[in-house]
């Protein structure tokens, strides 16, 4: 199966390279453009900001250094810088990692290392239809798979998991692949409803039931008509509102506030919560948990699924762009490496309002770990001393985990774009703990 292809420039002032460079590159099916002078790379890249997918720039040039061109053009242009170091550039090129460059190889080096480190800048953040919707981990595609053996189901759903873990996602993710998708979806979070408000708001009522009740009020129950009444945080429901819920479940009917007739119930219940609604101690009522739990579904927390970091964090970022007057177009690989070092006690809900808020604060084209991070002391800042060989496989495990969410799981696309066959990045994965599941190839 070909590699991802794309459009790069080369900024290159031997003769001999940069030609060598380009050769390759467009055989490998890349469009290359190649320019040997940095003044002309800052003219083209400022007056077509969108027209590279990546940048290939020598530190060291004749007119200005590569330095000065990053710093130039990238006020203009998101594409990615893949530099091009000699030893006594490292330290430079490290520098400019730290600054949103994507990488760095050190010269001489192979070319079957040059097209590695491509193939790895050239990150693709497209979602393949044949899965990855709400995650690409062991712990989401079982999620999915589960789902979508419960759809053709009436009975309820039980999600359960921390706060933040996308719980309401995925009931709308099976609300999507049901029979039910033309009909509503109504959600209700429990805990957000005053108490003495969750009756009337859940069944309605009538005209004159109450105090303040001046016209006739349909419920959130009526109103999911044949479609999913989504109950959040349903370990806050009231006790006396968990009996009428049973009831509601059992007889298939319920009552608005202040009248005797019943009205027929057809909507599918599917609920989430937080809390063990199920275990000994708990108030809640183990009739009607045993009913909810007929269907149950686990949302791991995101420290136990490290492969969906990345990949949901540049979703979220490209939604948060689209809606969003933000310069920021994209997350700086030592931003990556932070976010994969977080423990996430908030979940998939503290990466987007983490991500929302480095977008509107940023004044950087890629993410740095301190717009994600204000308020951590990261790795970066205290280094800690460490074996090299410790070093080595912490960066190793990084990056596999990062091209997996570029390739959306595709263990063999990932392997490739890696350098190592699937059975090498098969045993790799099992050493690190990592647990992506294989989508099919296409």
């Amino acid at each position: 199966m070909p590699h991802d292809t794309g459009r790069i420039a080369i900024l290159e002032d031997d003769p001999i390279m940069g030609e060598s460079l380009q050769h390759r590159l467009t055989i490998e099916g890349h469009r290359v453009k190649w320019w040997t002078k940095g003044e002309q790379a800052v003219r083209e890249l400022i007056d077509c900001p969108d027209a590279f997918d990546l940048i290939v720039c020598d530190i060291r040039l004749p007119d200005m250094n590569g330095e000065e061109v990053f710093r130039k053009a990238s006020r203009e242009t998101a594409a990615p810088f893949l530099f091009m170091s000699g030893y006594g550039d490292i330290d430079q090129a490290v520098r400019l990692m730290r600054s949103g460059a994507v990488d760095y190889i050190t010269k001489p080096f192979d070319m079957a290392a040059f097209l590695e480190r491509v193939a790895l800048s050239l990150r693709s953040r497209e979602q393949l239809a044949s899965g990855g919707t709400l995650g690409i981990s062991s712990a989401m595609r079982n999620v999915e798979q589960v789902l979508q053996r419960y759809a053709s189901h009436p009975l309820p759903v039980l999600l359960q998991g921390e706060t933040g873990t996308g719980k309401e996602v995925s009931a709308r993710f099976l609300h999507q692949i049901s029979t039910r998708k033309s009909a509503p979806f109504i959600a209700v979070n429990c805990a957000a409803i005053p108490a003495e408000l969750l009756e009337s708001e859940l069944f309605g009522h009538e005209k004159g039931a109450f105090t303040g009740a001046h016209q006739l009020h349909r419920g959130y129950a009526e109103r999911a008509g044949d479609g999913i009444l989504f109950l959040d945080e349903i370990g806050d429901m009231p006790a006396n509102l968990q009996a009428k819920l049973l009831r509601l479940i059992e007889d298939g009917t319920f009552h608005r506030v202040g009248s005797e007739a019943p009205l027929p119930f057809k909507a599918r219940i599917v609920c989430a919560t937080h809390q063990a609604i199920g275990a000994d101690g708990s108030s809640f009522r183990k009739d009607l948990f045993f009913r909810l739990s007929a269907l149950p579904v686990r949302i791991a927390p995101l420290r136990e699924r490290q492969e969906d970091i990345l990949w949901l964090a540049h979703r979220f970022l490209d939604e948060i762009m689209e809606i969003r007057d933000t310069r920021v177009r994209g997350i700086g690989t030592l931003a990556e490496d932070a976010m994969l070092e977080h423990g996430w006690p908030g979940n998939a809900r503290e990466l987007r309002n983490r991500l929302e808020r480095a977008a509107a604060l940023s004044e950087n084209l890629l993410l740095m770990p301190a717009d994600i991070f204000p308020d951590v002391v990261t790795a970066f800042d205290t280094p800690q001393i460490e074996t090299l060989a410790n070093a080595r496989e912490a960066a190793e495990r990084r990056q596999i985990l990062r091209v997996l969410g570029a390739t959306n799981g595709q263990i063999s696309q990932a392997a490739r774009r890696l350098g190592i066959s699937r059975t090498t990045l098969w045993g790799k994965m099992t050493r690190f703990g990592i647990e992506t599941s294989e989508c099919s190839d296409s």
